[in-house]
C-alpha cells in the first residue's frame, strides 16, 4: 500500500465518488473517516492498482460545474462539497492511497453490499471503504472483470483472488491437468483469458477436448466441479443485451427478446375493513408487507390516507401499538416547534450574518407564494395555508440545514400539507418523503444525473430502437424527463392522481426504481409520435412537456408492471438490470440475501435467467451518467 507516487501517465479505468475511507494502515491514518473518490487505475507499465483520493485533494472548477450542469429554477447556488461527477484533472498525486492488484489477495463485501474490505491474504485488513452513495456492487463487478476470483468456500461474502501462491489456483489447475486440457499452469490461464475474450470459440474448443475425453476415453470420468462451473460461466458470459462481440472474422449479435407483455388492471383500493382487520387488538400492523402490496395493487381509499400515509412516510412504525403512537405524537410536536422556535427567534443581525440562511428564506418565499394556487386549499390573497408551506419548509432548513431547501420541494410538501391539514403531521410526513428523494437534490446533481442514466439504461434494454433514436437526435442525456424525476410527475397530474401515484411508489414493490418504469411506459407509448415526426431534442422536450394533465395513471402503473415482467423474465437479463431492479444477480453471492417477497407470492414469479457479466474494457467508467452539458435546457422552463 502506498500513499506517495512518482509523476507518469495513468488511465483511470472506473472511477466511483462519494466512498467514504473507513480504515487504512497507519501510513493513512489521516485521512480514515474522510469522503473522497475510489478509482480503478493502470499505470504506462500495465500495473492496475485500487486507488483512493481524498475529496479536499480534488480540484473542481465550481464556475465551470455550475454553468455545465445548471438548470433554471431548478436548483439553488449552493456552497457545499461537490462529489466531482465531472472528470477530475489531479494536479498531483501526492496525496493519495494506491493499492496493487498484486496485494489484494481477497477482498469482503458486507453491510448490504455498502462496505468493501481489501485483504492481504495474512489475516491482515488492507482497507476498508464505505459507499455513501448507492452500493459497491457496480464497483465489484467492474474488479471481477479485471482479475480472476472465485467465491470462498467458508465465507460467501468474500471473494479470493486467484494466483499461483493460492491453493484454490492450484485445485483448478489439477481439475484441467485432469481433464488434459492443458498441462502447464500459465496454459490453464491462458485457456481462461481465451475464455473472457473469445468466450464462443474457446468454449467450443474446450468443448471438443472434454468431448475426447468424457465420450471416446475408456474411464469416462466426470468432470470435477470447477471445470463445469467455469465451462458454464464461459457460455453465459458471452454477451450482453444489445451489443456486439467481434470472433475474429465473424460478430456475434445479442439482440434481446423479452416476452409478451402482460396486463396488470388496477385492484380496489384499500378499505376500512381492510385496514382494520390487518391490525390485532393493541392497533399493531400484522402484515405490512401485505398491506403494501394492498396498496400497490389499488392505492388507498382517500378516507384513509392520512392514517395510513403516517406508516407509509415513516412517521409512525409499523409495529407500534396505539399508545405508543400518542407518545410519538407528543414527541413529534415537541421537536417541530423547538426547531421551529429556532428560526423564529433569530434576530435580523444573526441573519444578516447567515447568507446560507438568509438566501433560503427568500427562496422559500419566492416558490411558496406560487405554489398550487389553483387548488382552492392554497388559493387567494393572505391565504393562512400559504404561510404553513412557508413555516414548514422554513422549519426542514434547520432540521436538515446540509440540504437546506432547493427549489422543487415545496411541491413535494404541497399534497402532503392539504392532506394531512395539520403543521406537526406534514411537516414529519415531509421528512419521510425528502429521506427517500434528498438525492434528487444534491448541490452537484449527481442524484439526478445518475437517474436518468440509469433510465436510459432502461430504455436501451427494453427498445433498442427508441434509445437509438434518442442518442441519435441529441437526446440520450434523457434531460426532457428530468421535471418527472425530480418531483415524481408532480407537475403532470391532478392533485389525487399525484397521490394515488406516490402511495404505490411508497410502497416498494414491485421493485427498486419502479418510478424509472413508470417513465418507460410513458416513452413507449410516444415512441410512434417521436418517431414519425422526427423530433429533436427541443421538440421532445416540447412533446413531453405538454403531456402534463394527458397523462391517464392507471394505464401507466399498469404498462409500468408489465416492463418490469418482461424485463424480469427475459432470457439475456444482465446483472447491470438486475442492480437496477433490485433483482439477485445470477452467479454472485453480492445477493445472496435476497428474499421472496409478498409481492413474488402473490402476483407471479420470474423465469429462470442467464447472467452476463459486463465485459472487461479499456475505456474509463464513472457512475454517473454522460457528461453532456445541459446548455440546451437552460432556456426551457423545466418547473
Amino acid at each position: 500500500m502506498s500513499d506517495n507516487s512518482e509523476t507518469e501517465d495513468v488511465h483511470e479505468l472506473f472511477v466511483q465518488d462519494g466512498v467514504l475511507l473507513f480504515s487504512a494502515a497507519a501510513s493513512f491514518i489521516s485521512f480514515v473517516k474522510s469522503v473522497g473518490t475510489l478509482m480503478i487505475t493502470e499505470y504506462s507499465d500495465k500495473s492496475r492498482n485500487i486507488e483512493w483520493k481524498p475529496i479536499d485533494d480534488v480540484t473542481v472548477d465550481s464556475d465551470i460545474q455550475d454553468q455545465e450542469w445548471a438548470v433554471v429554477n431548478t436548483v439553488e447556488k449552493r456552497i457545499r462539497t461537490l462529489s466531482g461527477s465531472v472528470p477530475l484533472e489531479y494536479k498531483n498525486r501526492s496525496k493519495f492511497l494506491k493499492v496493487s492488484f498484486d496485494e489484494i489477495k481477497s477482498f469482503r463485501v458486507s453491510d448490504k453490499n455498502r462496505r468493501l474490505t481489501f485483504n492481504d491474504g495474512k489475516s491482515e485488513q488492507i482497507c476498508t471503504y464505505l459507499f455513501q452513495h448507492g452500493n459497491c456492487e457496480h464497483f465489484v463487478i467492474f474488479l471481477k472483470s479485471l482479475i480472476q476470483t472465485i467465491p470462498s468456500r467458508r465465507d460467501k461474502h468474500v471473494f479470493v483472488v486467484l494466483d499461483k501462491t493460492n491453493p484454490e489456483m492450484e485445485k483448478m489447475d489439477k481439475s484441467f491437468a485432469e481433464l488434459n486440457v492443458c498441462t502447464d499452469g500459465p496454459r490453464v490461464w491462458k485457456l481462461w483469458d481465451e475464455f473472457q475474450e473469445r468466450p464462443m470459440v474457446a468454449t467450443f474448443e474446450a468443448f471438443a477436448k472434454i468431448t475426447d475425453l468424457v465420450y471416446r476415453s475408456p474411464e469416462h470420468r466426470e468432470l470435477s466441479e470447477d471445470v463445469k462451473e467455469m465451462l458454464n460461466k464461459s457460455i453465459t458470459e458471452c454477451g450482453s443485451n444489445s451489443t456486439s462481440h467481434s470472433q475474429g472474422d465473424y460478430e456475434v449479435v445479442d439482440v434481446p427478446y423479452l416476452p409478451k407483455r402482460r396486463d396488470f388492471p388496477r385492484g380496489k383500493p384499500l378499505t376500512l375493513d381492510q385496514w382494520l382487520g390487518v391490525q390485532d387488538h393493541d392497533g399493531r400492523i400484522e402484515d405490512s408487507e401485505c398491506l403494501k402490496l394492498m396498496i400497490y395493487q389499488g392505492g388507498i381509499t382517500p378516507s384513509l390516507r392520512k392514517e395510513v400515509w403516517k406508516y407509509l412516510l415513516d412517521y409512525y412504525p409499523w409495529n407500534c401499538t396505539q399508545a405508543k403512537r400518542q407518545r410519538i405524537i407528543a414527541q413529534k410536536n415537541d421537536e417541530y416547534f423547538s426547531m421551529k422556535l429556532q428560526w423564529k427567534t433569530m434576530s435580523k443581525t444573526q441573519e444578516d450574518n447567515f447568507t446560507d440562511y438568509r438566501e433560503r428564506k427568500s427562496q422559500i418565499e419566492k416558490d411558496v407564494s406560487r405554489t398550487d394556487r389553483t387548488i382552492e386549499f392554497y388559493a387567494g390573497d393572505n391565504n393562512p395555508n400559504l404561510q404553513i408551506l412557508n413555516d414548514i419548509l422554513m422549519t426542514y432548513v434547520m432540521y436538515n440545514f446540509d440540504l437546506g431547501y432547493v427549489q422543487g420541494m415545496s411541491d413535494l410538501l404541497s399534497p402532503i400539507l392539504h392532506l394531512m391539514q395539520s403543521e406537526v403531521d406534514a411537516f414529519w410526513c415531509f421528512v419521510g418523503f425528502m429521506n427517500r428523494l434528498s438525492s434528487n437534490f444534491d448541490a452537484d446533481q449527481n442524484g439526478m444525473k445518475e437517474q436518468l442514466s440509469n433510465l436510459f439504461t432502461l430504455v436501451a434494454f427494453i427498445d433498442p430502437d427508441l434509445a437509438s433514436y434518442f442518442t441519435n437526435h441529441d437526446s440520450g442525456n434523457m434531460f426532457f424527463c428530468f421535471r418527472w424525476l425530480l418531483v415524481w410527475f408532480k407537475r403532470e397530474l391532478s392533485e389525487e392522481d399525484c397521490m394515488s401515484l406516490w402511495e404505490v411508489l411508497w410502497t416498494g414493490f414491485p421493485c427498486e426504481n419502479f418510478h424509472l418504469l413508470l417513465c418507460c411506459a410513458i416513452l413507449t407509448e410516444e415512441k410512434q409520435t417521436l418517431m414519425e415526426n422526427n423530433y429533436g431534442f427541443t421538440d421532445i422536450l416540447k412533446h413531453i412537456n405538454e403531456l402534463c394533465g394527458r397523462l391517464n395513471i392507471d394505464k401507466i402503473l399498469n404498462d409500468a408492471q408489465g416492463i418490469y415482467y418482461q424485463i424480469k423474465e427475459s432470457k439475456q437479463l444482465n446483472d447491470i438490470i438486475r442492480l437496477l431492479l433490485g433483482l439477485p444477480l445470477t452467479g454472485s453471492s453480492l445477493s445472496d440475501n435476497h428474499e421472496t417477497s409478498p409481492f413474488e407470492e402473490n402476483i407471479g414469479s420470474s423465469n429462470g435467467s442467464t447472467s452476463m457479466q459486463p465485459q472487461s474494457s479499456q475505456e474509463s467508467i464513472r457512475i454517473s451518467p454522460d457528461e453532456n452539458s445541459f446548455e440546451k435546457c437552460l432556456s426551457s422552463n423545466f418547473l
